[in-house]
C-alpha cells in the first residue's frame, strides 16, 4: 500500500480522517490502523475510500494495488 499517497489525497480532500472514518461507517482507530498497516483494508472500505475521496482508478490502483 502507498500510505505516502493515501495521506496526500486525504490532505487535498481537506476532510479530516474522523470525517472520512465516519462516511465509511468505521473509527477513527480503526482507520488510523489500516492507514499505518497494522491491519488490511477491506474491499468495501477501499470501495468507500475510493468514493469518499473521489479518486480515479489508476489512484485507486497506485494507492491500494501496487507494490
Amino acid at each position: 500500500m502507498n500510505c505516502k499517497m493515501l495521506r496526500d489525497k486525504i490532505a487535498d480532500s481537506g476532510m479530516s480522517i474522523v470525517s472520512i472514518a465516519n462516511k465509511m461507517n468505521i473509527s477513527r482507530e480503526s482507520l488510523y490502523n489500516k492507514m499505518n498497516g497494522k491491519t488490511d483494508f477491506t474491499a468495501r472500505e477501499i470501495t468507500g475510500l475510493t468514493t469518499v475521496l473521489m479518486l480515479t482508478r489508476k489512484e485507486r490502483d497506485e494507492i491500494f494495488f501496487d507494490n
